[in-house]
């Protein structure tokens, strides 16, 4: 009688994990087919010597990793990204919080002014970056128009070493700060109103003090997140680089996405490419990794 009622279980339970199998099968493929073969494509190339076009390929060992060390245009490209990143970042999470607060403290126009910042997050990238290529025309752009009204001459600031990259950066941040508004407003959203009264009753009378003791801690989680997609946001910078500057003046803008690209597809050397694309993936590593081992412990989780 049990052997009987066990094997109508043994096929049940297998029968729900072919179905289950079943059901991820397509997911698995796709991550597969998508992420892991180009992924494990990738760190292979890095070690040889392989060239689009070229009909065989050498294994080189470190020698492509070798040759980044001696690179001065890799190592200008990493030391604009650097800096691309420490300018964009806080101001786009710093921005976006204090944006977030505004809207959150106001009582008309909550829905418009949450559509109009999020609106850079959902435009086509390229058409963004044509709007800013006319806008920062040196002689026909509005910037410099204003500017000359008021008695300045505004600077060529997409074609001068001098001011390329700063130009750069306020675009990433205005293209990242509406992503974080919506992120912080949630985060607000989420805050009960009860702690705000309760810190009001024990002394918390001005708006600092209950941000700071009430906003501050349980905006925690939303802050590492928001902080984390924005340096990854930040570090992946390529299309507005693409489209205005292609790296120059002089490498004055090249950061290491677009280096990258320049070097499997313009100079067609993908071994090359490949050892960019590792060390670029272990930045990204190994940011989110420092930054989940620094804020991780000042985070508050209700």
């Amino acid at each position: 009688m049990s052997a009987s009622l066990a094997f109508p279980a043994r096929r049940r339970t297998t029968g729900e994990a072919l179905a289950g199998w079943m059901l991820t099968a397509p997911a698995a493929l796709a991550y597969a087919l998508m992420l892991l073969l180009p992924t494990l494509a990738t760190i292979a190339l890095a070690f040889t010597d392989y060239e689009l076009g070229a009909d065989g390929l050498a294994w080189i060992g470190l020698d492509n990793f070798a040759e980044l060390l001696r690179d001065r245009g890799f190592a200008i490209a990493l030391r604009n990204t650097i800096l691309y990143v420490a300018l964009v970042a806080p101001l786009s999470v710093l921005g976006g919080l204090a944006l977030a607060l505004l809207i959150e403290t106001g009582t008309r126009g909550r829905a418009f002014f949450r559509a109009v910042f999020f609106l850079p997050v959902v435009s086509l990238p390229v058409a963004m970056a044509a709007a800013w290529q006319y806008l920062l025309h040196p002689t026909i752009g509005p910037l410099n128009a204003a500017l000359r009204g008021i008695g300045i001459e505004g600077p060529a600031w997409l074609s001068s070493s001098d001011t390329v990259l700063l130009s750069l950066a306020a675009i990433g941040v205005w293209e990242n700060i509406g992503f974080n508004l919506v992120l912080f407003l949630a985060g607000l959203t989420a805050i009960p109103r009860e702690l705000y009264a309760a810190a009001e009753v024990d002394g918390a009378t001005s708006g600092w003090e209950r941000f700071r003791l009430v906003t501050w801690p349980l905006l925690g989680p939303t802050t590492l997140f928001v902080v984390t997609i924005t340096m990854t946001r930040a570090v992946r910078v390529f299309d507005s680089v693409a489209v205005l500057t292609q790296g120059g003046p002089n490498k004055a803008s090249e950061v290491l996405l677009y280096a990258m690209y320049e070097e499997g597809f313009t100079y067609f050397r993908l071994g090359y490419s490949a050892a960019i694309t590792l060390v670029f993936l272990a930045i990204v590593l190994a940011l989110v990794w420092l930054q989940t081992k620094v804020l991780e412990k000042r985070v508050h989780y209700a």
